[in-house]
């Protein structure tokens, strides 16, 4: 490990998600009280599991809600809440804990409520939460590989972002500070497990007589290895921005979900050419995916020309920094598309198919990841047809500001300087070509000097640039603050707008970077 600290957690644990469970229990009954709702059984509400054309119903905290409307918008994807279908909420909130992070979810359930479960059923299902509460699914999280430095948004799941003053501190990001991305608990290989797992890569589609390969970790680190230095970026990274304006779904990012490493393993395409893979063949037979599938269930997948090009660098990565994997990271196995969104970057992986469509599930599919219109909110996008809007893939072009600070001229004739600097990434290999940098809100732009990751190979710019700028403090300004303004400029020349759109699941939000400066100090605001 590069770096190392000890981590406390701070926020909903295991204790907690059962105080949050009994203190809203009671406020359900509270609001009981105030409007006479229908009881019923739970034999009922069992009957109600969307089966043969009939509604779906759910409880939670000792109501009852019929959600059969909902199940399209939600964010996590219908084969998710679908799991709930016909009985309660609370097993599955108690892995998936983010729904404890915000008051979302019980306002968007609010509206389609339609009677309480009747007092008995409700303390035989308080029993058996409490025997769950017991069994804590996250009991085993690596703790102590996480940095105290990161900024975390939930602990269980953990979602946890680099401080923007921490961000530009290394080229690569240490492994302890890397941001921190998951969905469900991480996922503990014993000695034993680790021996026995394999990497599965079924190649069927293209051949049905060929077998199902299986790869051990051992067999894999002895195949030719390869590196490549690469940024990894969650989608929703500055989410917080959009929230702003209108609420979106999702972790409030601020900017710090982007972090790079180098990483170590085998070629995807060797992999692939090793089971048989004849690209011509499957190109032939629109074999035009390749779907990863991990250890915790998640499903995603990349076009087949991205998995086999020799210039595209997509690595099955057994290290991180010339260290194994940290388990927050994908130990043992985790894909590597550079230039292509986080989400696709797939940790823990299990196996590996060729297949003529890409993976099934809300995370390749659902509306998680896909950037719908601004007109369409949450309650709208059942409206949508899913299926015609494309997942997230290659990556856009962004860049943050990370430090800014006003300082004294040399030459006392002169204003003072504000010094500014940060960082610049495009997906797809775009290399960055040039950042500019504003002091007045964007009426005026200087050219700011790329001081990192400015060689790399064009077309190949797997990760970010970082850069720096020394500007005039605006002399017309009667403000004590300034608005300091960053945009970057890719290969393709394609510009950050100074705004992007708002979308109900706050991704992708590329539009200028924005932060306040106080000009009368040395001292800088952050924007949050």
């Amino acid at each position: 490990m590069i770096g190392s600290s000890s981590y406390t957690r701070t926020s909903t644990t295991q204790a907690e998600a059962a105080e949050d469970y009994n203190n809203r229990n009671s406020k359900s009954e509270e609001e009981d009280e105030e409007v006479e709702l229908k009881e019923y059984r739970m034999s009922e509400v069992k009957h109600n599991n969307g089966a043969s054309g009939k509604p779906i119903w759910v409880t939670y905290g000792g109501n009852i809600y019929d959600i059969t409307e909902f199940i399209a918008n939600h964010p996590g994807g219908s084969e998710k809440i679908i799991l709930a279908a016909g009985g309660p909420l609370e097993p599955w909130w108690n892995v998936y804990r983010q729904h404890y992070a915000t008051d979302l979810p019980m306002v968007l359930l609010q509206k389609y409520i339609i009677g309480k479960l009747s007092e008995e059923d409700q303390d035989q299902l308080e029993q058996e939460m409490e025997a769950l509460l017991e069994k804590d699914p996250y009991a085993l999280e690596p703790l102590q590989e996480r940095s105290e430095l990161l900024k975390v948004h939930s602990h269980e799941p953990m979602n946890a972002e680099v401080p923007h003053n921490q961000l530009t501190q290394s080229y690569l990001t240490p492994n302890n500070l890397f941001y921190i991305r998951h969905h469900h608990p991480v996922p503990l290989l014993s000695d034993v497990e680790l021996h026995q797992w394999r990497l599965k890569v079924d190649l069927t589609a293209l051949d049905p007589s060929l077998p199902i390969r299986e790869f051990s970790y051992e067999e894999l680190k002895q195949m030719p290895k390869s590196t490549v230095v690469a940024t990894l970026q969650c989608s929703g990274n500055r989410r917080g921005g959009y929230n702003e304006s209108k609420r979106t779904s999702g972790t409030s990012w601020y900017q710090g979900a982007i972090s790079t490493a180098e990483w170590g393993g085998v070629r995807l395409r060797d992999v692939l050419l090793a089971c048989g893979m004849k690209e011509e063949q499957a190109m032939k037979l629109n074999l035009e995916h390749v779907r990863f599938q991990s250890i915790d269930g998640l499903k995603a997948s990349v076009d087949l020309e991205k998995a086999m090009s020799l210039r595209g660098d997509a690595l099955l990565a057994y290290e991180m920094n010339g260290e194994p994997l940290p388990r927050d990271h994908g130990f043992p196995l985790r894909t590597i598309v550079p230039g292509y969104v986080g989400v696709r970057n797939v940790k823990w992986l299990d196996s590996i198919q060729l297949a003529p469509s890409e993976a099934e599930g809300a995370w390749q599919r659902g509306l998680n990841y896909k950037t719908l219109p601004p007109s369409v909110g949450l309650t709208e996008a059942k409206n949508v047809d899913l299926q015609k809007i494309p997942a997230m893939q290659q990556a856009s072009l962004f860049s943050g500001i990370t430090h800014a600070n006003v300082v004294a001229n040399d030459d006392s004739s002169s204003s003072s300087l504000v010094e500014v600097s940060g960082w610049a990434w495009a997906g797809g290999g775009r290399n960055v070509v040039r950042v500019d940098v504003s002091v007045d809100g964007g009426e005026h732009w200087t050219t700011a000097e790329i001081t990192e990751g400015g060689n790399q190979k064009v077309h190949r710019a797997w990760a970010w640039v970082f850069w720096k700028a020394t500007l005039p403090k605006p002399d017309n300004t009667a403000e004590s603050m300034v608005e300091v303004c960053s945009k970057a400029v890719d290969c393709a020349y394609n510009v950050q707008p100074q705004k992007a759109d708002w979308n109900v699941r706050g991704l992708g939000n590329n539009g200028w970077f924005r932060k306040k400066v106080d000009v009368d100090s040395s001292s800088s605001q952050q924007k949050q």
